[in-house]
C-alpha cells in the first residue's frame, strides 16, 4: 500500500463562507503535516471535470467538503467508498458539487475508481456571505476533520509526520494571500463591503 497513489482533495469555494471548508482542511493537513511522495494534496476548488485524471489516478481518494447532511451546523460525517458519489449525488448543495459528482460518475464508468474511496463532510453554517470566512463552529471542526484525515492516511501509509515549519509560499496548495489567516485580517468587514446584501440596494418601492 505504500506505494499507491493517495490523492487528498478540498473541493469549495473559499469566498463564500462555510463553503471553503474542504480547501481550508487540505491547507491545514499541508501547514501541519508532511507526507510520503505518493500523496498529494490538492485544491481542488470548484474545477469540476478538470478534477477527473486525478480521481482516475487514485488508488486511494480522501475527499474534504462541506455537506449538507441536514445536521447541526459544524456537524462531520464520513461517507466510504461507493456511497461517495450516491451520496453527493442525493443532496446537491451547490454547483460545485454537481461538477464533482459528475466527475466521480464518470471515474466510476471508465472503471477507473479508486480502491478505496473517504468523504469528511461538514455540516455548513452559512453560505451566502460573500468574501466571508468559516463560521466559528464549522472552523473548530476543521481540526477535528483533520485529525480524521490523518488518521486515515497513516492507515492507507501517507506516513503524516508533524512539521517544523510551514511549507515555502510556492508550495502551497493555496496562494499566500487566500491562507486562512491572512484572508480572515485583509478582508473588509461585513458591513464596508455589503459581502451579504445592501439595504439601499435590496430595498424596493
Amino acid at each position: 500500500m505504500a506505494s499507491e497513489r493517495i490523492v487528498v482533495l478540498g473541493i469549495g469555494n473559499l469566498l463564500w463562507a462555510d463553503e471553503g471548508f474542504g480547501v481550508r482542511c487540505v491547507e491545514a493537513l499541508q501547514q501541519r503535516y508532511a507526507f510520503a511522495d505518493h500523496v498529494q494534496l490538492v485544491d481542488g476548488g470548484t474545477q469540476g471535470l478538470y478534477l477527473l485524471p486525478l480521481v482516475q489516478g487514485a488508488d486511494r481518494l480522501l475527499v474534504l467538503d462541506a455537506i449538507d447532511y441536514g445536521l447541526a451546523p459544524g456537524t462531520l460525517h464520513v461517507v466510504e467508498n461507493d456511497e461517495v458519489p450516491r451520496f453527493l449525488g442525493a443532496r446537491k448543495m451547490s454547483l460545485h458539487q454537481t461538477g464533482f459528482q459528475e466527475v466521480l460518475a464518470l471515474a466510476q464508468l471508465t472503471g477507473a475508481w479508486p480502491a478505496e474511496a473517504l468523504l469528511i463532510g461538514c455540516q455548513p453554517e452559512e453560505l451566502d456571505d460573500y468574501g466571508g470566512s468559516l463560521r466559528p463552529g464549522v472552523r473548530r471542526a476543521l481540526d477535528d476533520a483533520v485529525a480524521l484525515a490523518v488518521h486515515r492516511l497513516a492507515a492507507w501509509g501517507g506516513q503524516p509526520r508533524g512539521r517544523d515549519a510551514p511549507p515555502a509560499a510556492h508550495e502551497a496548495v493555496t496562494a499566500p494571500e487566500l491562507a486562512l489567516d491572512r484572508y480572515e485580517a485583509d478582508r473588509p468587514s461585513a458591513e464596508a463591503a455589503c459581502r451579504i446584501g445592501d439595504a439601499r440596494v435590496m430595498a424596493t418601492g
